[in-house]
């Protein structure tokens, strides 16, 4: 009788709080993700809308700038390998880290370094050029923010991915 006397419906609002209670952690931290990995799609598209107007409008009319996508792709590759390799429970540097890290801002420089060598060439135009700068910092800062947000090792974790 007393488990019946407490579905009653003056008790339902207090087992839904209890119940929101016990579930709050989890619903936060799953939002915060979700909400995360909305804004850097967002934040990916368009720096890919940026790049996709350096190289179509009518203007410019010049696709060299594509070739852009393979640093993009590239950018991540040795920080994420150092990441399975290296064991981060030392606190000291570490020589395969170091070697990521100037891997990683070579390949960053020389997105950023494309472009305004083929506007100094008369390749493409300088106005394609600032288009295309702009996409590297969105997608750039884009891909700094995945890591800087599903980088640590908690429960979303890119290398659950």
């Amino acid at each position: 009788m007393t488990s019946l006397a407490c579905l009653e419906p003056c008790c339902l609002p207090d087992m839904v709080f209890v119940l929101w209670r016990l579930l709050e952690d989890d619903v936060t931290d799953y939002f915060s993700a979700f909400a995360a990995l909305i804004s850097l799609s967002f934040g990916g598209a368009i720096g890919l809308m940026f790049l996709m107007l350096g190289c179509a409008l009518p203007v410019y009319d010049k696709y060299w700038p594509l070739f852009l996508l393979f640093f993009y792709i590239l950018s991540p590759i040795p920080y994420c390998i150092s990441r399975r390799v290296v064991d981060d429970t030392d606190s000291a540097s570490n020589a395969c880290k170091e070697l990521a890290i100037f891997l990683t801002t070579g390949i960053v420089i020389s997105a950023f370094g494309l472009p305004i060598i083929f506007a100094r060439a008369e390749v493409i135009a300088w106005g394609a050029c600032a288009l295309v700068l702009t996409g590297n910092v969105v997608i750039f800062g884009t891909i700094l923010g995945f890591f800087l947000v599903f980088g640590s090792n908690d429960d979303f974790s890119w290398q659950q991915w």
